[in-house]
C-alpha cells in the first residue's frame, strides 16, 4: 500500500511482482520494480493533476519509466488520491530534512530502498555537496543506471549505487565497501519498508543505524494498525492487505506511535519523535484548493544518534 520498492534483508522480501530476471549475460533489463514505478508515477501525477502549489515537483521518474500514454488510467493511479498525497508528503519531508542537514554540515545521505528516487537529478545544487548512497537490489540499480545514461542525466561521482542481494549479503558491509565513512554523521532515509518486516528485522536495522556517528539523523516510515486509521482509509487498507497476502508478500508489522518511540529508545538513539499525518497536513497541505490530503496510515520516526 505504501511501498517504495525496496527490501532490506531476507525478511525484506516485500514487493509483489519483484523482478526475477533470468537473463543471459549482457542482456538488458527491460523494466524496473513494480512498486518503484508506482511511487514514481504518483509523484509525476501530482504535478499533472493536482493544484498548485506543488508539494514536490518530480517528473524525472516518469521520463525514466516512459510508460504508455494511458498510464494515468491505471487503477492504481485513478483511485488512490490519498495515497498519492502521502507519497508526495513523505518525499518532501525527507527532502526538506536532507537539505536542512546539509546546510548544517552533514555530508552523507543514505537511502535504504532508493527505487527511482530522483533527488540527485533534481537537486544537484544540494546533492553535489553530499555523498549520496542509494541502496537497492542489483537489478533495479542496473536498470536505473542505464536509463540515467540513456537520458543524458549521467551518474555523477557523488552518487553511489550500492547493489545488495539482500538474501546473501549485508547492506551495511556493502555500504562501507562503497566508500561510506562511518566516522562522519549521515542522514538515513527509509520509506515503504517496515510494513513488510518482522519486528526482529526492524530492531536489527535500527540497532545498526543507531551506531552511526553522533549527530546522524534517521527518518523511517512506520504504519499504523487498522484500528488507528481514519475510517475513510480502512477500506483501502483492507484491499491492500488482501492483495499483499495473495501476492505472497503479506503485511507484517504495524505499530502505534508509542511503540515506535520505544523501538527507537531501545536501539539507543539519543533523541526520537514521531511525525503524524496531522503534522504532514500542517506542513504541506494547508490552504490547498484541491482537497488533497494524505491517508492516515503512515507515521515517521525522526531519530538522532
Amino acid at each position: 500500500m505504501w511501498d517504495s520498492g525496496l527490501p532490506i534483508g531476507k525478511s525484506f522480501q516485500l514487493i509483489n511482482n519483484r523482478m526475477n530476471p533470468k537473463m543471459e549475460q549482457n542482456q538488458k533489463i527491460t523494466e524496473p520494480d513494480n512498486t518503484a514505478v508506482r511511487t514514481a508515477l504518483w509523484r509525476a501525477l501530482h504535478v499533472q493533476v493536482d493544484a498548485k502549489p506543488y508539494i514536490l515537483e518530480d517528473e524525472i521518474g516518469l521520463k525514466l519509466i516512459a510508460p504508455p500514454d494511458n498510464w494515468q488510467q491505471r487503477p492504481d493511479m485513478q483511485f488512490t488520491k490519498r495515497l498519492r498525497a502521502s507519497i508526495i508528503a513523505r518525499a518532501r519531508f525527507i527532502e526538506d530534512l536532507i537539505i536542512e542537514q546539509s546546510k548544517q554540515g552533514i555530508s552523507q545521505y543514505v537511502i535504504l530502498g532508493a527505487g527511482l528516487d530522483t533527488f540527485t537529478q533534481r537537486r544537484p545544487d544540494i546533492a553535489s555537496k553530499l555523498q549520496v548512497y542509494e541502496i537497492d537490489q542489483p537489478d533495479t540499480l542496473t536498470w536505473k543506471r542505464q536509463r540515467l545514461i540513456e537520458l543524458n542525466f549521467g551518474v555523477p561521482e557523488y552518487l553511489h549505487f550500492v547493489p545488495v542481494n539482500f538474501e546473501t549479503s549485508s547492506w551495511w558491509k556493502q555500504l562501507l565497501n562503497s566508500g561510506f565513512d562511518s566516522s562522519k554523521p549521515a542522514v538515513v532515509a527509509c520509506t515503504g519498508v517496515s510494513l513488510y518486516l518482522t519486528k526482529e528485522a526492524i530492531t536489527s536495522t535500527l540497532n545498526q543505524i543507531a551506531t552511526l556517528a553522533s549527530g546522524s539523523k534517521l527518518a523511517i516510515a512506520f504504519y499504523l494498525p487498522m484500528e488507528l486509521l481514519d475510517e475513510e482509509d480502512q477500506p483501502m487498507q483492507e484491499i491492500a492487505e488482501k492483495g499483499a497476502r495473495a501476492a505472497g508478500t503479506p503485511f507484517v508489522s504495524f505499530f502505534a506511535p508509542h511503540e515506535i518511540l520505544t523501538l527507537a529508545h531501545e536501539a539507543g538513539f539519543k533523541e526520537a519523535k514521531t511525525i503524524s499525518t496531522k503534522d504532514m497536513e500542517q506542513y504541506y497541505f494547508t490552504n490547498r484548493t484541491d482537497n488533497l490530503l494524505p491517508a492516515s496510515g503512515e507515521v515517521f520516526l525522526l531519530a538522532t544518534t
